[in-house]
């Protein structure tokens, strides 16, 4: 497939139906597509690859194939262009290695794993492949960043329990993200999130006792989700609300590489999208909408939707219309 052009639509950018790739070509998509990568090939010549690519805010579905390569996200690359992301992969053809945080795994077809972007990895294909990726931002999880770092680069099998669920969803909805109304996508998108998120908590095993770092994070991350429309959200109330002292709350945020503010803004601005595409919101202006979920100022509020999403709430709410 092609690379996808920034004059498509906001929502969704599905690239068209075109020829194989060859290498070149091939590696400039995928970068574009997904995050800066270094790839390489022993197979230049002759080399074939393909992806599609679907787009609602900034949750990103993909269908990648190609002939043997690997691709390298390296210290230089996160240095020059960080990218708060997960991705998580299904393999449905072929083989191949994932590297990060220290450990190396082999994956076969029906396996999955997950792989933070903003840590140098690899993945190595020493043969023709096909998978299908979502790739989100890691405060769409209910789950501590430094928590999924325990999962990072391992097996997470898709033959039983969740996994065996979610890997017909991710390939069906890779396969067919194109085709998918901007309201239904992105309400699909969020769900194969969610199944995620399930995937690695069943994977983590029994949660932590009561009062644990973890279990004080979520608490604090659905506290977050429950007061969004509060205008006066802020790290002193939040500290507060759990009897901790604000250096203690921006401490266990920075350890998740991340602020309060940041993940306070994020949650506001993807919920501020999930109603702008929504059309049981239509009869709602964007100003309401922004001020119902804490925002105190439109010009503001349309600024920093521009900055994270990259186009305005305008264009989001016209193309849904």
């Amino acid at each position: 497939m092609s690379q996808i052009s920034d004059s498509q639509t906001p929502d969704r950018r599905p690239a068209p139906a075109e020829p194989a790739l060859d290498f070149t070509a091939y590696r400039h998509a995928v970068s574009d597509a997904v995050v800066s990568l270094d790839v390489h090939s022993g197979k230049v010549d002759g080399f074939a690859g393909a992806l599609t690519a679907s787009v609602t805010g900034d949750i990103h579905v993909l269908g990648i194939s190609a002939d043997q390569h690997s691709v390298h996200r390296t210290p230089g690359l996160i240095a020059r262009a960080p990218q708060r992301y997960f991705k998580f992969s299904l393999i449905e053809r072929g083989t191949g290695l994932i590297v990060q945080d220290g450990r190396e795994t082999a994956l076969g077809p029906g396996d999955m794993a997950i792989y933070d972007t903003d840590r140098p990895y690899s993945l190595l294909f020493d043969e023709a492949m096909h998978m299908s990726v979502v790739m989100f931002p890691k405060v769409l999880l209910d789950i501590p960043a430094e928590t999924v770092g325990r999962l990072t680069a391992t097996r997470l099998d898709g033959a039983g329990g969740v996994g065996a669920m979610i890997r017909p969803y991710l390939a069906s909805l890779a396969r067919d993200a194109a085709d998918l109304d901007g309201h239904v996508a992105r309400r699909l998108f969020r769900t194969a999130v969610d199944m995620v998120g399930t995937l690695l908590e069943a994977n983590l095993g029994p949660a932590p006792a009561a009062g644990g770092h973890d279990t004080l994070m979520r608490r604090i991350l659905d506290h977050i989700d429950e007061h969004l429309g509060d205008p006066e959200l802020s790290p002193g109330q939040l500290a507060a609300a759990h009897f901790i002292s604000v250096r203690h709350l921006h401490a266990l945020f920075s350890e998740q590489g991340t602020t309060v503010s940041t993940v306070i803004r994020t949650r506001r601005l993807e919920r501020c999208y999930d109603e702008l595409v929504n059309p049981q919101h239509a009869h709602r202006s964007i100003t309401a909408i922004a001020l119902s979920n804490g925002f105190v100022e439109p010009a503001h509020f349309s600024r920093t939707f521009r900055a994270h999403f990259g186009v305005p709430p305008s264009a989001v709410r016209a193309e849904h219309a």
